[in-house]
């Protein structure tokens, strides 16, 4: 008897009866400031906002509703300070910023949390969001598991995202290495995750990036890291 195959991403899904919707989440001079705590250190983080700003103006062609994210803690904080220099998005995005743009400020890592944003995307029949910035560790992570039970696909933008190396009491890790493996995470079964040509491609020809799964997976990992039988 065959083995049941699991994989669920050979073919891309049609977008035919879905809506998707991008996501700019974060994109704040606080993770371009060279020696500041938040530095984006992995992708480089000009490339990954020359990214960015590819995914906007495909959205603003295409027509796509587009949510400008933004975090916010009170005046004095160490980042992202209301009214700060770092807490201003980067200049490349205020340029772009249009009043059809949904604004969202967040004190949360999750875009759900304690924001109109379910609402937002509810009113504009969206199902689906895009999702770009920063960081693939923390709020990027938080919104795609906050996505999940309520019923939205996610996809997430390998190259138009990043993160930053950390280290506490359980150990160090590397931003490349974090970053690479919560894209493995995420796209076993929180999101589709691809790069920006793949998105391009997916966003033109009417699809969405196809989507891993928990138990191919699973199945794959066994195969790569336990002996065999």
């Amino acid at each position: 008897m065959e083995s049941p195959n699991l994989t669920t991403n050979e073919v891309e899904p049609t977008m035919a009866e879905s809506r998707r919707a991008l996501v700019i989440v974060d994109v704040q001079n606080d993770y371009f400031a060279a020696g500041g705590p938040l530095a984006i250190q992995y992708p480089d983080r000009n490339e990954s906002l020359a990214n960015i700003i590819r995914a906007i103006d495909l959205a603003t062609e295409q027509g796509l509703p587009i949510a400008v994210v933004q975090h916010q803690y009170p005046a004095g904080a160490p980042v992202f300070a209301e009214g700060s220099e770092g807490w201003e998005l980067h200049p490349e995005i205020s340029s772009r910023r249009t009043d059809s743009w949904k604004h969202i400020v967040k004190r949360y890592s999750s875009v759900f949390a304690g924001t109109d944003f379910e609402a937002w995307l509810q009113e504009n029949k969206v199902d689906y969001i895009t999702v770009v910035g920063y960081m693939t560790n923390n709020c990027d992570l938080a919104t795609a598991a906050a996505a999940e039970p309520l019923g939205f696909g996610m996809e997430l933008l390998s190259d138009a995202s990043g993160a930053i190396h950390q280290a506490n009491e359980l150990g160090q890790v590397a931003a490349k290495q974090l970053h690479e493996t919560l894209l493995v995470l995420l796209h076993s079964n929180f999101a589709s995750v691809g790069t920006t040509n793949d998105w391009v491609r997916a966003v033109e020809n009417g699809t969405a990036l196809p989507k891993g799964d928990l138990g191919s997976s699973a199945m794959q990992g066994r195969t790569a890291f336990l002996p065999v039988a």
